[in-house]
């Protein structure tokens, strides 16, 4: 290698190998790429069936997600949250599984980023609404053969998370709060109403744009 040469091949090297901020200015977009666990709360509520009054237990399910923030000021962006469907079982307390169904949850939130556009380290607060679109619902054991039907339904979501600058990117770790209260029907006559209202914990690694 040239002497010319040398000293702009070690500042490149210098460049790549330093930590990068996220940059979170005005105008700016980040990419999330990772995945969600949504872990509904303990007490579901409870339906009124032919079973008589049963109190339900939503699990908990893991898929991939997608995230899109765009920043319409510096430290304040409008972010979008995507993911594969989510797959819950649905158990009756006492009985066992009776039932399963998929959703997907798009989110928009109003984030603000804490600490300077460029800071390695940033943590961030954000609120917004949750549609989530229920579909595939099965039934199982007891309920074998009942029509089950679960309503869409729209919510507020809060969340809070941290930035760790990663070379050209960042980890996101973050979690969230979702309100999601579904109308239960069996055989087209309302039961109920299931409060699904998870936490959801997140971990994303964000490109910058």
């Amino acid at each position: 290698m040239s002497r010319k040469l040398a000293p702009l091949a070690l500042a490149l090297v210098a460049v790549l190998a330093a930590p990068a901020a996220l940059a979170q200015s005005a105008g700016s977009w980040s990419v999330g790429l990772g995945a969600h666990n949504v872990d509904p709360k303990s007490d579901n509520g409870s339906l009124d069936t032919a079973l008589g009054v049963v109190k339900l237990d939503v699990g908990a399910n893991v898929r991939p997600t997608i995230t899109a923030e765009y920043f319409v000021a510096d430290n304040l962006g409008v972010e979008v949250i995507a993911a594969l469907p989510f797959q819950h079982d649905i158990d009756v307390v006492g009985v066992g599984t009776v039932g399963s169904t998929k959703h997907l949850p798009p989110t928009v939130s109003l984030n603000y980023h804490f600490g300077a556009p460029d800071a390695t380290v940033k943590p961030y607060v954000g609120a917004g609404v949750n549609y989530t679109w229920f579909f595939s619902e099965k039934t199982e054991g007891v309920l074998n053969g009942v029509d089950l039907s679960l309503k869409n339904s729209w919510g507020l979501a809060a969340q809070a998370g941290i930035d760790f600058a990663i070379g050209n990117g960042a980890l996101r770790l973050n979690v969230r709060h979702i309100d999601i209260d579904t109308d239960v029907s069996l055989n087209g006559t309302k039961v109920g109403t299931a409060s699904i209202d998870p936490l959801v914990y997140g971990v994303h690694y964000m490109m910058k744009f």
